[in-house]
């Protein structure tokens, strides 16, 4: 075969390139390289369970189930990892984004958020009795607490649990249309059962005061019988299609007068006796409830590494197009890699550089997670709290505007379905919503920082003033001696 004078022009500017080694990079990057193989080999070497783009809803979500189930077969099961190694946890639900966002998000909801909710809410009776079916995905379930017209604000919840002492049970109700339990992953179709956050009411001992409220608690209510018909008092409804994540099957739930057994009570933080007697290790119904909720922090550091995942994934595809495509150059030479041109430069590499960021800075929060977890100390609780809260919702937006524009600098060709620049964006833009409205939480960084910085000028205003520029002055004039 002859090559061209262009073609061996072409062929001497790629071999005058630096040559770079990425195993080195991988290396040092990823020290759980098995797994990302691992996952990958499955959907590379089973083409069948991977998702084309002109599924419909009902055919997206059967390939959802089919590819968890997939991985479960294979040996990968979530909730283990989430139960004995967080890193691993984390891990896959990045491997999974690249998959197909809908599937992390459904692996997420089954393992993260009901199962996990389970795990920390509740005690040893609720994982003896819900662990394995909840692994193997026998016991497919739901995360509800956002409701129509409470989102955010999980504190004005409006589902109540009320206690029937003659019956040693709860009557789970939805009091009005506001109140439904709505967006409710793994509701529409598979979900079995939920964990319920409602409002806790038990009778007073005083028989004229009525009932009184302890707060939002969380309940186990199963939702469907063995054969996936819905359980008396529980009504569900289908979201229908949705911008992105049609493969997740969210729905909206109504529970009507729903009794289910006192043991129900996810009872870590709380517990009721028959009597109807309500007593915590906790003294306020502050402090319970912000243990509930810090208790849940791993959706947003699961959300955050998802969104990573997605954003290394869309600037690989965007800068290897950019490498191979060629368009216009000097006359009477071989055409340019759009890549040399100095305008895709300034679009692509900032993202490149930010994606090796992100990398380490989600990796910093997980490292965190893990030691959150293992060591509950108070200090490192609100640490992650406030960092989860803060880089979900940077990764996230930096994220989506990335995927704009890696499908514009891949031209014509960026906007085919095949190459999944534009599924990506609209099946990442929820992550700026769920798990923490990206405002919201950025306001609950503020308010940690504000916190922060009251606390550092505790005391007389010119003695705590003079402490706080000492420490600030010391913090940047640190001296580091030459090599």
């Amino acid at each position: 075969m002859l090559l061209s004078r262009e073609d061996t022009a072409a062929g001497a500017a790629v071999r005058s390139l630096p040559r770079f080694d990425p195993y080195i990079m991988e290396t040092y990057l990823d020290d759980l390289r098995e797994m990302k193989r691992q996952v990958y080999d499955l959907f590379k070497y089973n083409p069948e369970l991977l998702t084309g783009p002109e599924l419909s809803k009902e055919e997206h979500r059967a390939m959802v189930r089919t590819q968890l189930r997939a991985l479960l077969k294979e040996g990968i099961n979530p909730l283990t990892f989430f139960d004995r190694d967080y890193k691993k946890y984390f891990y896959l639900a990045e491997c999974l984004s690249m998959v197909d966002l809908s599937l992390m998000v459904k692996s997420g909801v089954q393992y993260s958020l009901w199962g996990g909710s389970v795990l920390n809410l509740g005690t040893e009776q609720h994982r003896r009795a819900y662990y394995d079916d909840i692994g193997a995905f026998r016991l497919p379930g739901c995360f509800a607490m956002t409701e129509l017209k409470h989102g955010s604000n999980v504190a004005a919840l409006q589902t109540e649990a009320v206690l029937d002492v003659s019956t040693d049970e709860w009557v789970i109700n939805t009091p009005d249309e506001g109140a439904i339990k709505w967006w409710i992953g793994n509701a529409a179709e598979d979900g079995k059962a939920a964990t319920v956050f409602a409002r806790l009411k038990v009778p007073s001992q005083d028989s004229q005061a009525g009932l009184v409220d302890h707060g939002v608690h969380a309940f186990v209510v199963p939702l469907r019988d063995e054969a996936g018909r819905c359980l008396p008092g529980v009504e569900i409804h289908d979201c229908g299609y949705k911008v992105g994540l049609n493969g997740v099957d969210n729905g909206a739930i109504r529970f009507s007068h729903v009794r289910v057994p006192r043991m129900n009570l996810l009872d870590r933080f709380a517990t009721v006796d028959k009597s109807g007697r309500y007593s915590s290790p906790l003294t306020s119904e502050s402090r319970r409830f912000a243990a509930t909720l810090g208790e849940l922090t791993g959706g947003r550091v699961g959300l955050t590494c998802g969104s990573v995942g997605v954003l290394k994934g869309a600037v690989t595809i965007a800068i290897r197009y950019s490498a191979g495509r060629q368009q216009f150059g000097p006359p009477d030479s071989a055409e340019v890699s759009v890549l040399d041109y100095q305008s895709t430069q300034l679009k692509l590499m900032p993202l490149l550089a930010t994606a090796y960021c992100l990398h380490f800075a989600k990796d910093h929060l997980v490292n965190l997670y893990v030691d959150m977890k293992r060591t509950k100390d108070a200090l490192l609780v609100e640490e992650v709290h406030s960092l989860s809260a803060g880089l979900k919702a940077y990764t996230t937006a930096f994220t989506q505007d990335a995927l704009s524009i890696c499908r514009e600098a891949c031209g014509g060709h960026g906007y085919a379905a095949i190459n999944r620049l534009g599924q990506l964006r609209s099946d990442h833009d929820i992550f700026q919503t769920f798990e923490g409205d990206n405002t919201v939480l950025l306001q609950q960084v503020t308010g940690t920082l504000l916190k922060g910085y009251r606390a550092r000028f505790k005391g007389a205003p010119l003695s705590s003033t003079f402490s706080y520029l000492k420490q600030y002055v010391a913090s940047e004039l640190v001296w580091t001696p030459y090599e």
